[in-house]
């Protein structure tokens, strides 16, 4: 069992009726684009990799939180508009072939190794599983397919249907409208301290998965629980401890 630390004060006394997974970071992993971008840009895929991610979510922020929501475009949008970005910023030259190629490895992200034994581990314990992600319907889709993880969740569910990227509370809501619970009975783990932050502040039980041995947010608040892979998710249920 992965080693995970509880707080004493946000420990939850009753274990979470489902678990919902965000999926970039947490089930995929966002910078295996990296090693295609090292073979179209030698010396500057991880550079490209990261950038790409850091302008992807800011653009989620920007679109959400201006001239309300007026701005909103589909995830898929505003990942090659953060690839164009990165690639100006880095002074790469982005030809169609290449840009193909690298949209391309988005829509099939590595999973990470342990996600199936999870997953399968919660359907054992009778437990409601989902994805919560600011991905569009089709990119979601594809990702869980491609993983082969499309018959161990009950739920896929994209912010699309609100219009508004995480860390909006409408893009939260959508996991108690699909589950029927109330956000104390549900556990939402994500590899992303901003994205466990407020989850924690909308009222879920959280697991951040502190993958690269990060720092938490500096807030004032910390998730229900932290571990080091998505096996910490199995620790809200004593029973598998």
């Amino acid at each position: 069992m992965d080693k995970t630390r509880a707080s004493a004060a946000s420990a939850p006394k009753q274990p979470p009726q489902a678990v919902l997974f965000d999926a970039y970071g947490t089930l995929f992993d966002v910078y295996s684009v990296g090693l295609v971008a090292e073979q179209l840009f030698p010396g500057q895929g991880q550079a490209l990799g990261q950038l790409w991610r850091e302008k992807q979510i800011e653009y989620t922020r920007l679109v959400t939180t201006s001239d309300g929501g007026a701005h909103y475009q589909p995830f898929w949008q505003l990942t090659q508009a953060g690839l164009r970005y990165a690639c100006k910023r880095l002074k790469l030259t982005l030809t169609p072939e290449a840009e193909l190629q690298l949209m391309n490895q988005y829509r099939h992200l590595s999973a990470f190794p342990e996600n199936r034994e999870v997953l399968q581990a919660l359907k054992s314990l009778g437990i409601t599983t989902g994805i919560l992600s600011n991905g569009d319907p089709e990119m979601l889709g594809i990702a869980v397919r491609s993983a082969g993880l499309d018959g161990l969740l009950d739920h896929v569910i994209s912010v699309d249907a609100v219009r508004k990227y995480k860390t909006h509370p409408e893009a939260y809501a959508l996991g108690e409208q699909a589950t029927g619970l109330r956000a104390a009975q549900i556990a939402f783990v994500s590899s992303n301290s901003w994205d466990a932050l407020a989850a924690t502040w909308y009222g879920y039980q959280t697991l951040w998965v502190n993958r690269y041995a990060l720092p938490f947010e500096e807030l004032g608040t910390q998730p229900t629980r932290t571990g080091s892979t998505l096996k910490a998710a199995l620790d809200f249920f004593p029973a598998t401890a």
